[in-house]
């Protein structure tokens, strides 16, 4: 990382992608051809996302061909001019990862999934999971992404005084 003072912890990085709204998840193709697309993750422990989709498709082909798969998620973000010097910037919160993905062939698993990815994105309608689930669970593809590296934070973020707050600064 070039400006390692605005670097955050690995926890700090987790803590992005848990209020991120979508996640970018970006692969490459048999060809190397890039691919990437903002999905609706969900974070289960230290190492282990989760998507669904449907059972065929692009990014399902590419993964079965080359599981490899890089995170970023952005949140906070903002542009300003600097508190201090009037220069055109942008705050931000950032976290990025590597890890495998691995599509889930046990209904056992990828009905937690669907639970897990549910209970963040709609937890006030979980009295209607089971229903939903029942019908959906057959056309239903669930992908797991683990993380091989550890997750990198970095933010930008100015406090009330108007400086940069460095690593290690809440």
């Amino acid at each position: 990382m070039r400006k390692e003072s605005r670097q955050m912890s690995a926890e700090w990085a987790l803590e992005v992608f848990d209020k991120a709204a979508f996640i970018t998840v970006s692969m490459s193709g048999p060809d190397g051809s890039p691919y990437g697309l903002p999905l609706s993750l969900v974070r289960t422990d230290e190492k282990t996302f989760w998507f669904h989709g449907a059972l065929e498709g692009k990014k399902l082909d590419i993964l079965r061909t080359n599981p490899k798969v890089f995170l970023s998620a952005v949140t906070r973000c903002r542009p300003l001019r600097g508190p201090k010097d009037g220069s055109f910037t942008l705050e931000f919160q950032s976290a990025t990862a590597v890890g495998t993905a691995e599509i889930v062939e046990d209904e056992s698993t990828k009905k937690d999934a669907l639970r897990a990815i549910c209970h963040r994105y709609l937890p006030h309608q979980m009295d209607g999971f089971e229903e939903a689930v029942s019908k959906s669970l057959c056309r239903t593809a669930i992908v797991r992404i683990t993380l091989t590296e550890a997750p990198v934070g970095k933010r930008k973020q100015y406090d009330a005084n108007g400086d940069e707050m460095k690593y290690g600064r809440r």
